[in-house]
């Protein structure tokens, strides 16, 4: 068994065709604009869904538990990406 690590661990990888992809912080900050303004225009959209299902039920119990549910959940991932962005700003506020 050692000798099997040994080897492995012996083996060079060469790299260098490997491109260097410098990410500087205005870029990454640009990226994640765009994807968390999509994210909570999704949130949005949903919510709106939610609330049309909703009202459009007219008191069926199970209609309006899923439309209920479809609100919950698009708020809760509008809260998980409001979170997303304020750690993604921290973190790079210190970087």
């Amino acid at each position: 068994m050692n000798q099997l690590v040994s080897q492995f661990a012996a083996v060079k990888i060469d790299i260098s065709p490997l491109p260097n992809v410098v990410a500087d912080k205005p870029e990454v900050t640009a990226v994640l604009a765009v994807v968390f303004t999509l994210i909570g225009a999704i949130c949005l959209l949903m919510v709106t869904i939610g609330g049309f299902r909703y009202v459009a039920s007219q008191g069926d119990p199970q209609a309006t538990a899923k439309a209920k549910g479809t609100i919950i959940y698009a708020l809760i991932g509008l809260v998980v990406s409001i979170s997303a962005v304020t750690i993604v700003t921290f973190v790079l506020g210190k970087v």
